[in-house]
């Protein structure tokens, strides 16, 4: 029986099925702590370093189980830090609930310590729903009403619950009187697809074209049969958006890879050459790597309205869920009987894959990156969970991690924060112990919130029925995708007082932390790393001393970046003459590749 709000909450939150909580202590949520306490079997806490790795772990867990995450702080600077994590929740359009304290109702609008306005700071990222708990008759409806609407919307919910109300007796069941609210629990997913006119209108335009490029996004997770079925018949290439890297494997020929700066070139040039565009669950945000206006007939499928017909001038934009709306529309469609399309890009990706095995074999100063994340990929079994960080890192595992079927895989993608992949990386290791999970960060982001983390792992791990989490550091002294875009998009050399990052040993603070520490520093140890790391029985951290001059060239280089590039080279670039070297290596493997 509840007896206090946040024994009730508590309670509540266990029939909508949120039983994992990710948060860090203070006195403003001491009452809802307490209770915690009292439902221990119940209940699983996962004490993190900093309330925005709380933040970051409930949105990796939306993401990687399909359930509600959940995170929890204290007042004022607790509920504060949870900010950034929050918002890559809400712009990957994640579930998640953040339940924070306030001060007591007795002292509100009196200037009381770690007193702040809760409301008007989280209004834009739970703008859905934002609310605070001030009499135990709303409890109810205000748990109900924070889960539904963030599954509904997929959207980030804030609870604030103030210091006092918290240890209030519970009313589990409103009185039945005007002013009262009397909700439920519950949530079924609706059934979405267009209109049957609607569906046919999309057949015709696909059966009309000749030369059809699919782009799918995350939204097509859970839709890989129908994704594969619908390309198969219209003999389409598939692009992923990053968010949608493990919605169709890699493994399939006619899958072109990753779009984008971050892309791969077979990506590029079907959607330079394609005569109609479908694209499905995803909100890909570079215009200028789509379709030229007027060069292809259009079509995009997505569940949210509002986020159709924003990319590319579409002749027709469907509301829909991918899965449901993709299986209504394949009996529509017409095998295409002339392959040649198909073909083409089917010979595209084999000789694209031969491209980067060749560029992954280049010599680095002293490792080439590429080699680390190439050799990673053979060795992935189907199982694997990734998790990668903004950065350069973010480059290699678009183009070199080959996603098998069964694979999950996430990042930041709207958002691109830096810092998420270790904290992502651990709360899938908590929700699935059973299997391997690797993440992907460079230097910068694992100095910034990476190293806290590690902290936390090494209190978990031997909960794990999977010892393995692996976490890749690409060790490089700068923060190299920043140092890049100041080369290439603004003309600049490296400005070593911003890019410099400081030198640290982080096989032996892994080591120090009693969990595996493995150090790279020749190209021929990164395979052996993998194979020493994956069959270690503890969690592993591989310090990879990589050459921060490999260029992560996009898929086609345009005029003004190339002179911005040489630009930043004459007025000084510190590291001229190792860009020089690498940028040549990278395009001449393009150019006869390895093996040729």
């Amino acid at each position: 029986m509840a007896d206090t709000v946040s024994d009730f909450m508590l309670e509540r939150l266990r029939e909508w099925g949120i039983r994992r909580f990710y948060g860090y202590p203070g006195d403003g949520i001491n009452g809802l702590l307490g209770a915690m306490g009292r439902a221990r079997a119940d209940i699983d806490f996962v004490q993190v370093r900093h309330e925005e790795l709380a933040a970051f772990m409930a949105c990796a867990h939306a993401k990687y189980t399909g359930e509600v995450g959940c995170c929890v702080a204290t007042s004022g600077p607790g509920a504060i830090h949870l900010l950034n994590g929050l918002y890559d929740a809400k712009l990957d359009h994640q579930p998640v609930v953040a339940i924070m304290g306030q001060a007591a109702t007795t002292v509100m609008g009196g200037h009381y310590q770690q007193e702040v306005d809760l409301h008007s700071l989280f209004r834009d990222v739970a703008g859905e729903y934002v609310h605070t708990l001030m009499n135990p008759v709303q409890a109810r409806h205000i748990v109900d009403r924070a889960v539904r609407i963030a599954l509904t919307e997929r959207t980030v919910t804030c609870i604030i619950l103030p210091n006092d109300v918290q240890e209030m007796r519970a009313v589990k069941k409103p009185p039945r009187a005007h002013n009262t609210i009397h909700s439920s629990v519950g949530y079924t997913r609706p059934y979405i697809v267009p209109e049957e006119h609607d569906l046919h209108r999309a057949a015709e335009i696909l059966n009309h074209g000749q030369r059809v490029a699919m782009l799918v996004g995350a939204g097509c997770l859970s839709a890989t049969d129908e994704v594969i079925a619908v390309a198969e018949r219209l003999g389409a290439g598939v692009a992923k958006a990053l968010l949608g890297k493990a919605a169709v494997p890699d493994d399939l020929p006619f899958v072109t890879g990753s779009m984008g700066l971050l892309g791969t070139k077979p990506s590029f040039d079907m959607m330079e050459e394609c005569d109609t565009l479908l694209m499905v669950g995803s909100s890909f945000p570079y215009s200028e790597f789509l379709p030229r206006e007027g060069q292809a007939r259009g079509i995009q499928i997505d569940i949210d309205g509002r986020m159709l017909g924003i990319r590319y001038p579409m002749e027709l934009n469907l509301i829909g869920d991918s899965a449901f709306t993709l299986r209504a529309l394949l009996p529509l469609l017409r095998p295409k009987t002339d392959r040649s399309w198909r073909n083409r890009i089917e010979n595209n990706v084999a000789e694209w894959w031969k491209v980067l095995e060749a560029r992954a074999l280049n010599d680095g100063n002293p490792v080439n990156p590429q080699r680390l994340f190439w050799e990673l990929s053979q060795r992935l079994s189907a199982n694997a969970i990734l998790a990668c960080d903004s950065g350069s890192a973010a480059n290699w595992y678009a183009r070199d991690i080959k996603i098998k079927r069964g694979m999950k895989a996430s990042l930041s993608g709207t958002l691109a924060t830096m810092g998420p992949a270790v904290p992502y990386a651990l709360a899938a290791k908590i929700a699935y112990p059973d299997r391997p999970v690797i993440a992907m960060t460079g230097d910068g982001a694992m100095q910034m919130n990476g190293m806290n983390d590690i902290i936390t792992i090494a209190r978990h791990w031997r909960e794990w029925s999977d010892p393995h989490l692996i976490i890749l550091v690409l060790n490089n002294h700068d923060l190299n995708q920043v140092t890049w875009e100041m080369r290439v998009l603004a003309g600049n050399p490296k400005y070593e007082a911003s890019q410099d990052v400081p030198d640290f040993p982080y096989a032996a603070y892994a080591q120090m932390l009693g969990l595996c520490g493995i150090v790279v520093d020749r190209p021929s140890a990164a395979g052996p790393a993998w194979d020493e790391a994956l069959a270690a029985d503890r969690p592993a951290i591989i310090d990879a001393h990589t050459d921060p001059n490999v260029p992560p060239l996009p898929p086609h280089i345009t005029f003004k970046q190339a002179k911005n590039f040489t630009s930043a080279l004459v007025k000084g670039d510190v590291d001229a003459l190792g860009i020089v070297r690498a940028s040549l290596a990278e395009e001449w493997e393009e150019l006869v590749p390895h093996g040729h």
